[in-house]
C-alpha cells in the first residue's frame, strides 16, 4: 500500500479567506481547518528562519494523528552560506522541528540556481552528517545536477530527489528512495490574485500521475505540494489531483450568512 500526502505550500494566505477558509475564521484556526481537507502541508515560512518551539507545538496540536508536516530548511543554510559553516544552525533547526514527533514528514533542502554540482563533495558530507536521522528530500535548480551521479549519491544515502514543475528545471528525476516528492511551483508572479484556478492544469496533473503510477511499485509514500503560482489557487489544484488519483475529496460548502428578521 502506498500512502498519498497531497497539499499546498503554506496554508495562511489572505486570498484564501472566502474561497477556501470561511469568512471571519481566525488565522489561528487556519491549520486546523486546513487539516479537515488535506492530510499534509509544506511549511514555507521555515525557509526564512528556524521556527519557534511554540509554533512547532501549535502545528502539531492543530492537526490529526496521520497528518504530515514537511518543512523547508532555512535559507541561511542552503542559500546564504551554501552549507559552509552551517552545522550549528542545522543542528538547532533539527532540534526544534523534532518536536513535531510522528507528524514530521519530509524535510526539504532546496538549493538556489547558483549551487552547482561543483559542490558535490560538500553536499555529500553535509548529508552524511545531518540527514541520516530524518527523512530528507533535495531540490536542485542548477542543471549540472541532472546527471546519473547525482542519483547514485542520493540513492546511496536513501535521500529523495525532488521532482519539480519550475521554469528551467527538468521535471522528471530518478527515484532514489522509497518516497516520491513532487513540488508543483509554476512561474512566480504570473497571477495577480490567488482566489481561484485561472488556468486548466488537468493535462499536467494527468501527466504527473502517469509518471507516479509508473513508479508505484518502488515506493511507499507520495508527497505532492502545490504553489498558488501553478494554477492560481493551490487548494483547488490539490483537490483536482486527488480526484485524478481517485482519493477522497472533501469539498466544504461555505455556510451562508443567516438573515436577521
Amino acid at each position: 500500500m502506498v500512502d498519498f500526502y497531497i497539499g499546498t505550500m503554506g496554508f495562511s494566505y489572505r486570498d484564501w479567506a472566502g474561497p477556501f477558509y470561511p469568512p471571519g475564521l481566525p488565522v489561528s484556526e487556519f491549520l486546523s481547518y486546513y487539516n479537515r481537507i488535506f492530510n499534509a502541508v509544506e511549511i514555507d515560512s521555515t525557509f526564512y528562519g528556524t521556527p519557534g518551539l511554540t509554533s512547532v507545538i501549535r502545528w502539531r496540536e492543530s492537526t490529526a494523528n496521520k497528518f504530515r508536516i514537511c518543512l523547508k530548511v532555512p535559507r541561511v543554510i542552503t542559500h546564504d552560506s551554501g552549507l559552509v559553516g552551517a552545522d550549528e544552525e542545522m543542528v538547532r533547526f533539527k532540534d526544534v522541528i523534532s518536536n513535531l514527533q510522528e507528524k514530521l514528514g519530509v524535510v526539504l533542502l532546496q538549493f538556489p540556481p547558483s549551487f552547482s554540482n561543483e559542490n558535490t563533495i560538500l553536499l555529500g558530507d553535509f548529508l552524511k552528517t545531518h540527514c541520516m536521522d530524518m527523512r530528507f528530500a533535495v531540490e536542485f535548480r542548477h542543471p549540472s545536477w541532472y546527471i546519473p551521479q547525482t542519483a547514485d549519491m542520493l540513492s546511496e544515502l536513501d535521500i529523495c530527489w525532488v521532482a519539480t514543475e519550475f521554469t528551467g528545471v527538468p521535471r522528471i528525476v530518478e527515484i532514489t528512495t522509497d518516497i516520491i516528492f513532487v513540488r508543483l511551483v509554476g512561474k512566480h508572479g504570473r497571477f495577480r490574485t490567488h482566489d481561484k484556478e485561472q488556468i486548466d492544469v488537468t493535462p499536467k496533473l494527468e501527466d504527473w500521475w502517469e509518471w507516479i503510477r509508473s513508479e508505484i511499485d518502488r515506493i511507499r509514500e507520495v508527497y505532492v505540494f502545490f504553489n498558488d503560482d501553478f494554477s492560481g489557487h493551490a487548494p483547488a489544484s490539490a483537490n483536482r489531483l486527488k480526484e485524478i488519483v481517485g482519493l477522497p475529496v472533501v469539498k466544504l460548502v461555505q455556510p451562508k450568512q443567516l438573515r436577521l428578521i
